[in-house]
């Protein structure tokens, strides 16, 4: 089955083709015959596979003939064959006369065939002397497509052929619909004659995986899919191409519902079934999957041996998968298009047997499923109560995703119950709360509400303390501190209310930089704990808070103390919040102030992974992730920081979460050079950031200049620096420090291009606030003072630029960032070290070496801009940024084995010169790696330099020279 439309790629077929290619032409020796058979059902690419193969074949030298089988059974004997040979003539040009000689002589001896006395064999013979002529001894392929209407005249050639009776070089390439190979259908029993055969193959087509279901939508579609969209392809298709090619349309051509062409295909498929296989499929398709035998069983109510006859018959037809867990739909769109083929009635009936074997059956009750059939059966009465029972075992297991879906069926149930008994209420409370930890906030807050509407003037306090949790999670930061601020000033504040309030204000301030505050709250918070009975999670949360806080504006050591001590609190009370909030703050004091990088990334990635564990990977595990990012970006470990951005992308997380994980992913991104990726991730953070605090504002805008200044546009630079210096409000003087070097780097930048002038009153503010932030962090902890140091050498630097740049300096800076492995910041600080040197014309050896090393790190990190910036310094003062001369390093690579050729490559290039040797595209290697076109380009590039080569095919030769050694 073709698609109307040929133009889509041929994805996830690529080491199929090449082994058929191989068993075809490569393993086949002189005069030998080979075959290869493949079964898949309808749509799965068999006719599409033909055609490319059969292309490379002729390519490689073979002479390919091409035909399809009719479905007419055996009225046209030989069709195959004699249509290849006719398409074959068509083909050839005048100046192969001979060749279309002995083809037309071929097709006059089958037309002057009269079925004589010598019999079929005499005719065989004949075919395979004639084949051998028109070969003119090159391989011969034989190619034949919907081998399932195989009349009976051909069946026996293939035999007589492949059997090597005919003296011919012959191999076959055939495709057959799995589905229609049922009972005792001729050709079966052919393919199992030739399995016999050691050069006979037969090749089951499977569907595509996921990756490659995705990978074709956005083919078609000409992007990449919302997640949304991708996963509703790939439930519907089941991985069939043509499904997904046609679906894919569909979304587009902005066309809703499902196509005419796939409802035809796929009741014709259901309606070719026997009587029982047919009732099979409608139940299934009205179950929830994997229907049990047992279930089947009850609900269809056959004899035994009856079910299973027509269970195996709808397998074998391709519509259902039989699985030791129950049957499952091969296409969830034969779902869709059965439920417009039964009456209503029909419908509810089969709900109602499958609620009623449910309820009777022993042992633990189905309760997601009993609400889901008796709902679907006009119950709403009867699934309520099992909805409420599905979503409180949901969050029992921490699936807060499933418990949330299951509160709102609750919510809709209870509405058209009627039912007086229901505390609806209660339902609006647990839908909020699942919302808010499954990472639905704008859902959540809006429950909120109309449970506030419903309660009318009951109890504030916990009201109060709820909306701003919700508030702080959808990052509307300024919202949230009102109103934990109005909960500890209600008059309904309990003891525990109030410890409650001020610990997440405690934990909230902490987030917004505001150190000093959060330990006041803090110790507030566990003062009040003490006088309140079970409140181990304001202990937790506050203990993380001021641990932090203290960690930062005093002692280290006491504070990381305090902040182990919580988590193992935590684990102990099991309670996943808590247990995420001591990984969180844990985590980032590792990977911020205290510049512990490495152990802060693995506690980082190791809470992921246990929140995850609780159900709250969305959004507490997105935030870590960010938190492994960030420190995988500061030690120079950008392709697994990549790596870690595409896993923590898949929680599709939102509200502040998301925040965290763009502002992470632009930071790579800004370095890289990928300018519209970073863009794009800034203009989505400014936009999420309805009310945000200074710890999400500096950082975006910090960036913004940073992108700013790569791009050239220095007064825009200058002006995001300008807006991040009205957030005074922080005391994270290390976030500020970076911001204040991004406003004395523009100036710097301005004066160095004569693009704009520079702004003296701007370059005196800034010197101020560096001053400021000198006198600030002197009364930090050391590691937050050693931190700032390297922001302001880097800035005493900067300034040196505006008036001679002084080398003295930036070899401070590059000392500063060595020292606390930034190699970043290091390479950057070489670069205008060697810049200020080469400017006074002195130490030009030095100016060159601190180049080259500069360059390594930059091409090693595949930080674009500053490579090309350190390249274009090197150029005008004529410097190699090779270590040794040409003639030296040609030796040196003549000895060196091929195998560290590959040597200068991080792992993430070299997994994109692996997808570029397998012939994709940027596009199509950005789609298979979850990375933006653009940033795809940007590492093609560093392969190119570091590679010395200037295409795609000689880095492609490269990566396969090393492979094969």
């Amino acid at each position: 089955m073709a698609s109307d439309v040929d133009t889509a790629p041929l994805v996830g077929r690529a080491e199929l083709v090449q082994t058929v290619r191989s068993a075809l032409l490569g393993d086949v020796a002189q005069g030998q015959t080979a075959a290869v058979f493949l079964t898949g059902e309808s749509g799965v690419g068999k006719t599409r596979l033909l055609g490319e193969i059969g292309a490379r074949l002729r390519d490689q030298g073979a002479l390919v003939l091409t035909g399809s089988c009719l479905d007419i059974g055996d009225a046209s004997p030989l069709h195959p064959l004699l249509q290849a040979l006719r398409r074959f003539d068509g083909d050839l040009s005048a100046a192969q006369a001979r060749t279309s000689s002995a083809v037309r002589g071929l097709l006059q001896m089958f037309a002057d065939e009269t079925g004589g006395p010598d019999g079929a064999g005499a005719l065989l013979e004949r075919v395979s002397r004639g084949l051998h002529l028109i070969a003119e001894g090159r391989p011969l392929v034989l190619i034949l497509d919907d081998l399932q209407w195989v009349d009976r005249s051909t069946r026996q050639l293939l035999l007589y052929l492949l059997a090597g009776l005919g003296d011919l070089q012959l191999s076959v390439l055939a495709a057959v619909r799995a589905e229609s190979l049922q009972g005792a259908h001729p050709l079966r029993r052919v393919l199992t004659e030739l399995r016999r055969l050691r050069t006979v193959r037969v090749l089951d087509l499977s569907p595509l995986d996921r990756a490659g279901t995705e990978q074709l939508a956005a083919a078609v579609v000409g992007r990449a899919l919302p997640p949304d969209a991708a996963e509703q392809v790939w439930q519907r298709s089941g991985g069939n191409p043509f499904v997904i090619e046609e679906l894919a349309r569909d979304l587009r051509d902005g066309r809703d519902g499902l196509s005419e062409t796939l409802r035809e295909i796929f009741l014709d498929r259901v309606d070719a079934l026997p009587q029982h296989a047919h009732a099979v499929v409608h139940a299934v398709a009205a179950g929830v999957e994997p229907v049990q035998h047992w279930l089947l069983a009850e609900v269809l109510r056959l004899p035994e041996d009856e079910l299973i006859d027509a269970a195996r018959a709808a397998v074998a037809h391709r519509l259902l998968v039989g699985a030791d867990d129950g049957y499952r739909l091969r296409h969830r769109l034969v779902a869709e298009v059965l439920a417009h083929e039964l009456l209503p009635a029909e419908r509810s009936g089969l709900h109602r047997r499958y609620a009623e074997a449910l309820t009777a059956a022993p042992g633990e009750l189905h309760q997601a499923r009993l609400a889901h059939h008796w709902r679907l059966a006009g119950e709403p009465a009867r699934a309520l109560p099992a909805a409420v029972a599905a979503a409180q075992e949901a969050e029992r297991l921490h699936g807060y995703a499933e418990a949330h879906r299951h509160w709102t069926a609750a919510l809709h149930l209870a509405g058209d119950s009627g039912s007086l008994e229901v505390d609806r209420i209660e339902l609006l409370g647990n839908a909020a709360e699942a919302a808010h930890h499954c990472g639905e906030h704008a859902r959540a807050l809006a429950l909120l509400e109309e449970l506030a509407a419903l309660r009318g003037g009951g109890p504030s306090c916990a009201l109060h303390i709820r909306r701003a949790r919700y508030l702080a999670a959808a990052g509307r930061s300024a919202l949230a501190e009102e109103e934990y601020e109005r909960a500890l000033e209600a008059a309904d504040c309990s003891p525990r209310d109030r410890a409650a309030a001020a610990a997440r204000l405690a934990e909230l301030l902490l987030h917004l930089g505001r150190y000093a505050d959060a330990g006041e709250r803090a110790r507030e918070a566990l003062a009040l704990a003490e006088n309140a009975e079970g409140s181990a999670t304001e202990v937790v949360l506050a203990s993380s808070a001021l641990g932090f806080s203290d960690a930062f504006l005093e002692d280290p050591d006491a504070g990381l103390a305090v902040m182990r001590d919580a988590l193992d609190t935590a684990e102990r009370a099991g309670q996943p919040e808590d247990v995420a909030c001591a990984y969180l703050h844990l985590a980032e004091l590792l990977t911020g102030p205290l510049n512990i990088l490495e152990e802060g990334v693995v506690v980082a990635r190791r809470g992921a992974e246990r929140v995850a564990e609780l159900g709250l990977g969305r959004t507490w595990g997105t935030r870590l992730l960010a938190i492994a990012i960030n420190g995988l970006f500061r030690v120079g470990q950008w392709a697994e920081a990549e790596k870690v951005v595409a896993v923590a992308l898949r929680h599709r997380p939102s509200g502040a979460d998301a925040v965290e994980l763009l502002l992470a992913r632009c930071r790579l991104s800004v370095g890289y050079g990928d300018i519209e990726a970073a863009g794009r991730d800034l203009d989505a953070v400014a936009t999420l950031l309805a009310g945000g605090g200074a710890r999400h504002v500096i950082p975006l805008l910090t960036l913004r200049s940073g992108l700013a200044m790569w791009e050239g546009r220095h007064d825009v630079a200058r002006l995001a620096v300008q807006r991040g210096l009205t957030e005074s409000r922080s005391d994270d003087v290390m976030i500020l420090s970076a911001l204040v070097w991004h406003g004395l780097r523009a100036e710097a930048e301005a004066h160095s291009s004569r693009t704009v002038d520079v702004d003296p009153t701007a370059v005196r503010r800034l010197r101020d606030v560096a001053d400021r932030m000198a006198r600030k962090s002197a009364g930090a902890a050391r590691p937050v003072r050693s931190v700032v140091e390297g922001f302001l050498a880097l800035c005493a630097a900067e300034v040196s630029r505006l008036n001679g740049s002084d080398p003295e300096l930036w070899a401070t800076s590059v000392a500063e960032w060595d020292r606390r492995n930034h190699p970043y910041p290091a390479a950057y600080s070489r670069l205008r070290q060697a810049e200020a040197l080469l400017a006074r014309r002195s130490r030009v050896a030095t100016a060159g070496k601190l180049l080259r090393e500069a360059y390594g790190v930059a091409q090693g990190l595949g930080a674009v801009p500053l490579t090309s910036e350190i390249r274009e310094l090197a150029g005008r003062a004529r410097v190699s940024l090779q270590e040794r001369d040409a003639d030296g390093a040609r030796a040196a690579a003549s000895a060196e084995p091929v195998g560290d050729e590959l040597a200068a490559l991080t792992a993430r290039e070299r997994e994109v010169l692996a997808l570029v040797a397998e012939g994709l595209t940027n596009k199509e290697i950005g789609q298979r790696l979850f990375i933006s076109e653009r940033t795809i380009g940007v590492h093609v590039s560093h392969i190119f330099d570091k590679l010395q080569v200037r295409t795609r095919v000689q880095a492609s030769a490269i990566m396969l020279r090393n492979s094969r050694g």
